[in-house]
C-alpha cells in the first residue's frame, strides 16, 4: 500500500510543502540523525548512485556528532532543522516549541524545517512559517516502525513512486533494519525511472 498523506491531513498544515513540481527529480529525506554507523552507511550508499538527499537533523545529535554533521555537508547534501530534542509539538506551548527549534538553529543553519512526528499545532506552525519553509512528505516509508517488515516498507515506498515526490526515510538505529533494505532498491528504481535524486532547494 502506498502511504500518502490524505488531503484532509494536508489541510491541517497550510503553507507546508508536500511535493515539488519537478518532472526529473525525486527528493529523498532522512530524519533524526546524524547517527554513528547509520549516517555513514546512508552517505556511502547515496554516493554509489550519485544521489543527493536532504537530512532533517536533530540539534542534540549535531552537538554530539559534529563530524558526522559536517560529513553530510561535505558530501554535497542539504540539511534541515528537525528541532533540538525531537519534541511532540502537541504537548508543548508555542514558546517552548519555538525555543527548541531555535536551539537547533544555533547549529543547523537552514531555511528548511520538518516537525517531528508531524505533530505541530496551528499556532506553532504559524510561528515557524515566519522563518522557515516547512517540508512534509508525499511518500512515507514507515521505516521507523518495528511492526513493518523491510519488504512491506519497500512496497509502500515504491508503489506509485513518481517525479516530484518527497520521500520520508530515517537516519536512526531504530530504523536501520528497514532503511538498509529500502534505500538501495529505491535508488535503483529511481535510476530505472530516469529520475535524479536531488536536494530540496526552495
Amino acid at each position: 500500500m502506498r502511504i500518502k498523506p490524505r488531503n484532509i491531513f494536508r489541510k491541517l498544515f497550510p503553507g507546508a510543502i508536500w511535493e515539488i513540481d519537478d518532472p526529473e527529480g525525486i527528493y529523498l529525506t532522512f530524519d533524526d540523525g546524524p547517527t554513528p554507523g547509520v549516517t555513514e552507511w546512508i552517505l556511502n550508499t547515496l554516493d554509489r548512485y550519485d544521489a543527493k538527499a536532504t537530512f532533517f537533523v536533530l540539534g542534540k545529535n549535531v552537538e554530539l556528532y559534529p563530524d558526522l554533521y559536517q560529513m553530510i555537508l561535505d558530501r554535497g547534501h542539504k540539511v534541515g532543522n528537525h528541532t533540538y530534542s525531537h519534541q511532540k509539538g502537541w504537548s508543548m506551548s508555542v514558546e517552548r516549541y519555538v525555543e527548541d527549534v531555535d536551539l537547533a538553529a544555533d547549529m543547523v543553519h537552514s531555511e528548511l524545517f520538518r516537525p517531528p512526528y508531524a505533530e505541530i499545532r496551528p499556532s506553532q506552525l504559524r510561528a515557524i512559517l515566519q522563518r522557515y519553509r516547512v517540508v512534509m512528505w508525499s511518500v512515507l516509508s514507515r521505516d521507523y516502525s518495528r511492526k513493518i517488515t523491510p519488504k512491506k516498507s519497500l512496497r509502500g515506498t515504491l508503489k506509485g513512486l513518481r517525479a516530484g515526490d518527497i520521500v520520508s526515510l530515517h537516519d536512526s538505529a531504530k530504523s536501520f533494519r528497514n532503511t538498509s533494505y529500502v534505500l538501495p532498491q529505491l535508488l535503483r528504481r529511481t535510476r530505472e525511472m530516469g529520475l535524479e535524486c536531488k536536494i530540496i532547494e526552495l
